[in-house]
């Protein structure tokens, strides 16, 4: 078998044709195999390769395998006290020992991700300086914005093919966090290990750190980021131009993901290198695709078309304007023209329903309503969401304003007076924000509404029966957009992915589920998904004219639908131990 070697340092990956990691070639011996997470096994080290690594000695006798190591930790984990110590401790297992700390979260991945990702990772960010234990990923801030091509080249021994960059901005529902926003990439990565069996080693986490607003972190003498206001206007500009060339130029064939980027940034960064880099922005494009998902199984429910429904946004930021984006790309492909499309898709802001009276962000405006043609508006007032519901006909109802509760009795109510099953998707989160209570929404329409929500919920009782409330939740698109992209050899990541991702997502959610109402899959199928969607992505690079041979395989898939999800399953890492192979 011809070798394909990417050395790590003082070891050496060997890959097999589709890329996967078969086995590690290490040059270190003693306490140095024990300082690499990637290598080290801890107590489940053979007593050959004690022997031959130079660790005979500095172990205790016994050999403990993966599975007993896993049972172990998971005694420690219960023990602590709350999720962020759980958090504490994870992040401090993948530190020492990576394939471990990720056979421990797969065992659970609905529990877990509540500890590694949301909601327990918005905590990780505001403590992220007072709770520092180790360097994990890239600070890049103006101080070594020239020489960030460096810097990347540094990592470039670890074959990186996707890597989450944050500026640190927009985090969840918390805002600025300055560098602490890192932790929401490190959180991404473990999920797309999880989901798309992208090795850890292939995954890198950015900070771009232009500095922050948050005025508790400047006068916080514990703070470790930079310590100014954030940059902005042309010296932003330039800053991210800076990274995204030397990015480019060290990583020219792997995925860029924007993280939580500010609302008015993140639509500028993600338009300006939709074509020069591999990238998409998940905020954006991950949750349109995610809500598009749940619409695609109501009309299975419905036995409707999603061009004949009526939509509302209620909150225009990233989230929700990604949404409607969405939307309209799937209502263009389902035979409206563009401005039929947007005339189906009504926006709501802060100040009410966005219209061209108005001046607004240009992302807002290509939904914007010409307001002569609502004269109801003039006497909406505060009650605009309500009587957009009632005027406007809206079917399908979704939450990304932050707002708690505002999908009231009388909003629902309204809902279910425009259509016998309305879908109502309050996605904001964390919980405490969520628009309506999912009880109330079904308690409101008799069990008849079509529900899912962003942040978790426990089971409904509706008529005698409980009903598992579906989670809108990213993971089930962008680990699966990620490994698609990469395996179709994709050179730029297009919209018609994320329609492609959502059908896919959509097509998971089983009989069952739909007869019971419920619009997700469950989260412990998140590798089943994540492969679909690859699946379905790597099928519409290739359909669409973008794809080409894997950077990362010797295996071509030559645009054979069979060959790619040959190559999609056998690219998957898995978290088993590597043989370790002295040299």
């Amino acid at each position: 078998m011809e070798e394909n070697l990417m050395p790590v340092k003082n070891n050496k990956f060997v890959y097999d044709e589709y890329g996967n990691t078969i086995e590690i070639r290490v040059n270190a011996r003693g306490v140095v195999v024990h300082g690499n997470n990637y290598v080290n096994k801890g107590t489940a080290f053979s007593e050959t390769e004690r022997r031959d690594l130079g660790l005979d000695g500095s172990l205790p006798p016994a050999v403990r395998p993966l599975a007993q190591q896993v049972k172990n930790s998971l005694k420690k984990v219960h023990k602590k006290e709350d999720d962020i110590e759980r958090y504490i401790y994870m992040r401090s297992l993948f530190d020492r020992n990576a394939t471990l700390a990720h056979a421990v979260i797969a065992t659970d991945i609905h529990r877990f991700m509540e500890i590694i990702y949301t909601p327990t990772v918005g905590l990780a960010c505001q403590q992220y300086s007072s709770m520092f234990r180790t360097a994990n990923g890239i600070h890049i801030y103006p101080g070594n914005i020239d020489n960030a091509e460096d810097i990347l080249r540094r990592y470039g021994h670890r074959d990186i093919r996707v890597a989450v960059v944050t500026d640190n901005q927009g985090i969840l529902g918390i805002g600025d966090q300055g560098a602490g926003g890192i932790a929401i990439c490190l959180g991404k990565l473990m999920l797309y290990t999880q989901g798309a069996g992208i090795a850890p080693w292939h995954c890198l986490p950015i900070s771009l750190d232009v500095g922050t607003n948050n005025q508790a972190l400047l006068d916080n003498e514990e703070y470790l980021g930079w310590r100014h206001r954030r940059v902005t206007g042309s010296e932003y500009v330039k800053f991210i131009q800076q990274f995204a060339k030397a990015f480019k130029t060290v990583f020219p064939h792997a995925l860029c993901q924007w993280e939580d980027f500010s609302k008015q940034n993140a639509f500028a960064v993600r338009d300006a290198y939709l074509h020069d880099l591999i990238s998409f922005n998940d905020d954006i494009q991950g949750t349109g695709a995610v809500t598009l998902a749940a619409i695609f199984a109501a009309m299975k429910i419905k036995g409707e078309k999603i061009k004949d429904q009526v939509y509302l946004v209620h909150g225009a930021g990233a989230g929700g304007i990604g949404i409607a984006e969405q939307i309209e790309a799937a209502l263009i492909e389902n035979g409206l023209r563009e401005n039929e499309a947007r005339r189906r898709i009504f926006t709501l802001d802060s100040q009410g329903v966005v219209t061209t009276d108005r001046m607004v962000e240009p992302y807002k405006a290509k939904y914007a309503k010409n307001p002569v043609a609502m004269n109801w508006l003039q006497e909406s007032g505060d009650n605009a969401l309500l009587e957009t519901v009632r005027h406007g006909g809206i079917t399908v109802l979704i939450g990304t304003s932050g707002q708690a509760g505002c999908f009231s009795r009388e909003v629902v109510e309204a809902m279910a007076a425009n259509c016998e099953r309305p879908v109502i998707l309050p996605l904001s989160n964390p919980t405490e924000k969520t628009e309506a209570l999912p009880r109330d929404i079904y308690k409101w329409t008799s069990g008849k509404a079509l529900v899912a929500t962003g942040s978790p919920f426990p089971p409904v009782e509706q008529d005698g029966r409980k009903i598992r409330i579906g989670q809108c939740n990213n993971v089930f698109i962008f680990p699966g957009v990620g490994l698609g992209t990469l395996a179709s050899g994709a050179k730029e990541v297009l919209p018609s992915f994320f329609t492609a991702g959502a059908k896919a997502v959509a097509e998971l959610v089983s009989r069952e589920d739909l007869d019971a109402g419920i619009l997700m899959p469950r989260v412990e199928k998140l590798k089943d998904v994540s492969t679909s969607v690859a699946l379905a992505v790597g099928l519409a690079a290739i359909r669409d004219g973008v794809s080409g041979p894997c950077a990362f395989s010797r295996f071509k898939h030559n645009n054979d639908p069979e060959r790619l999800k040959i190559l999609i399953e056998k690219m998957r890492w898995e978290p088993q131990y590597l043989p370790l192979v002295p040299v």
